[in-house]
């Protein structure tokens, strides 16, 4: 409750500072906050807020480009179709960033610079480093050092221009946190702790995050030829320098635990929601619709064809009641008591998608049993949605969702990353873990980089059972399904003897594999499928949506060859901003004529450390 306070402070202060202009001061309301009013450690929690919603927001999309989940929306359905001529969360990534993020750097570094209080200072420049490298990841070339001046129409920067800007400003920012705040004309600066909702005011978490950050940029320069990351060229030993001062256990984690309260303070800028809500909640977890596919299931149930069940897998995949009959298919995993269902995947390698299904479930209160309202699509019973219940949102009396009201019969478990009050990971030890084992295996140490792999895999279980553990002392009834119950260290030991292989049978699409399911929700899933070219040979068990491969509508957007690289620009950019956008074009390999913007295959061209463009 403490962190979301200071979150709830920061809107009082911040809610005006997009909004404020100098030729308007002579109407200014005295009762209504503007941008000098703020204080620096004012500005944080609210920015932590945005910047937390925006990525993971943005996220909860482009996840469906890779291959585990699917939907029944024109939205993340269309990219889990590959149909790159759907809408995506364009509006969402540069909007809020922009308006609610960007907006507070320079005031909040000048300030902080001002009072010598250097670790704000330090998180304005990463808040900067973060979104506009977010940005770049997505769009290729935004308004960059024009982004936040007084032109209404401000210039595009090409992608080189934006990442190699993020990685200085996420130097400084490391430098910022290394040292002491100063006092200044007898004053002590605030203490970091005042405005810090993510780190309890801890500059070394801040510090660890942000070599963390600067390692996985600089791992995104694959395709580039080996040298200085100063020069944007890729740095191997940068990187792994960078690990090294980066976490080095989960207790250096930076995780954002959500109440389930239905906080009275709501957002102003996306759904008019609670303050302390979980973004992958508000998105997927209480959403109908979402399911898992085969692709992740045999990746979770059968890694490597080992027939050893990852330990995490009754935690991803969703449950529900349910009672055995005789025609129940017998590969369908029950629990212990036979009172829980788990989920299948949906084979988006068959035709499944155009033949109507996977059909929605419904369920029957007269027989207490799960149908599905289609004469052809009967045996889709099988799938369970990802939805989660809540107390506070949804005002569940635990974390399952009854699909009827009150009934208990009708429970769904839910998963273990979208549930309103599951953790938000903005930095991990397992990612750097599998960047170590990525980097290592790249330079033929396959001994070390099994051992960080090995590693990555086991901070990520270990993350998921503390949470778990956190679950079962508030909802003990919970324990008898087996999505809420903790993870028996024999089951963990098995995994990590016998299903990970050795270093000798290592493989890249171990490695690759492994951080995807250890990662849910990041845009890093689609960043990694990118600069490994979509491999299937990286991949396990992935390749391009059958869908896909026999709907010739999706080859106008995406030609047969060509992947999903970038997103089409928000629509205000297009109809507001077209002159500076149609100019940077000359600055990107494969746009073609001024209005290459509006190409049918803009999606197609990568962006620049997705290239080998200099």
């Amino acid at each position: 409750m403490k962190l979301y306070k200071k979150i709830i402070l920061g809107v009082a202060a911040c809610v005006s500072l997009s909004a404020c202009s100098d030729w308007l001061d002579v109407n200014t309301n005295p009762n209504t906050p503007i941008s000098t009013d703020a204080q620096f450690h004012q500005r944080v929690p609210w920015m932590q807020f945005y910047m937390s919603q925006i990525y993971h927001i943005v996220a909860a999309n482009s996840t469906f480009y890779c291959g585990h989940l699917y939907r029944t929306d024109t939205r993340d359905g269309a990219a889990a179709k590959w149909q790159l001529n759907a809408g995506t969360r364009a509006a969402n990534a540069q909007q809020w960033f922009y308006t609610q993020v960007g907006v507070n750097c320079n005031d909040l570094y000048n300030q902080a610079m001002e009072a010598g209080a250097y670790h704000y200072a330090g998180a304005a420049k990463f808040f900067r480093a973060y979104g506009f490298m977010m940005l770049t990841d997505l769009f290729g070339e935004v308004p960059y050092n024009d982004a936040f001046g007084a032109n209404p129409s401000p210039a595009y920067d090409n992608g080189k221009t934006i990442f190699l800007g993020c990685v200085a400003d996420i130097d400084e920012a490391i430098e910022l946190f290394s040292k002491p705040q100063e006092t200044v004309d007898g004053v002590v600066p605030i203490a970091l702790v005042a405005g810090d909702s993510w780190n309890g005011g801890d500059a070394s978490k801040w510090l660890k995050m942000c070599y963390l950050l600067k390692a996985r940029w600089l791992n995104h320069l694959v395709k580039k030829e080996a040298g200085s990351y100063k020069d944007g060229k890729y740095d191997a030993q940068e990187i792994l320098s960078c690990l090294a001062k980066a976490q080095q256990s989960n207790a250096d984690n930076t995780i954002i635990r959500h109440p389930d309260i239905n906080q009275a303070s709501r957002d102003v800028l996306g759904w008019n929601e609670p303050v302390d809500y979980s973004a992958i909640y508000s998105v997927i977890g209480g959403n109908n619709g979402v399911y898992i596919t085969k692709c992740y299931y045999d990746n979770l149930t059968n890694f490597d064809g080992k027939g050893i069940e990852d330990p995490r897998a009754d935690k991803f995949i969703p449950w529900t009641r349910s009672v055995k009959g005789a025609t129940t298919p017998a590969d369908i995993k029950w629990s212990d008591d036979g009172m829980w269902r788990r989920s299948m995947g949906v084979d988006l390698q068959t035709d499944i998608l155009s033949q109507s299904g996977p059909y929605a479930p419904s369920f029957n209160t007269e027989t207490q049993s799960w149908y599905c309202n289609s004469s052809s699509r009967q045996g889709d019973t099988i799938y369970v949605y990802m939805k989660c219940g809540s107390t506070g949102y949804g005002g569940e009396p635990d974390l399952l969702r009854r699909f009827v009201v009150g009934n208990e019969r009708s429970a769904l478990s839910g998963v273990y990353s979208a549930r309103a009050t599951s953790p938000t990971y903005m930095a991990s030890y397992a990612e750097v873990c599998f960047i170590k084992a990525e980097v290592l295996f790249r330079q033929g140490d396959k001994s070390g980089a099994f051992t960080a792999y090995r590693d990555g895999v086991k901070a990520s279980i270990d993350a998921v059972n503390e949470q778990l553990d956190i679950w079962a002392s508030g909802y003990p009834n919970l324990q008898s399904c087996p999505s809420f119950s903790h993870i028996e260290q024999a089951d963990i030991d098995n995994f990590l003897n016998n299903s990970l292989g050795t270093s000798a049978d290592l493989t890249m699409g171990k490695i690759m594999t492994q951080k995807l399911l250890s990662m849910p929700f990041s845009n890093e899933n689609w960043n990694d499928m990118r600069r490994h070219d979509f491999s299937t040979d990286v991949f396990m068990n992935w390749d391009k949506p059958f869908y896909y491969r026999t709907t010739p509508a999706g080859f106008t957007y995406c030609p047969e060859g060509e992947y999903p690289r970038r997103w089409k620009q928000a629509s205000y950019e297009l109809q507001y901003n077209t002159k500076s956008l149609s100019a940077i074009g000359a600055e990107v390999p494969g746009a073609e004529g001024p209005a290459w913007y509006n190409s049918n295959t803009i999606c197609t061209i990568p962006v620049w450390w997705d290239s080998n463009q200099p």
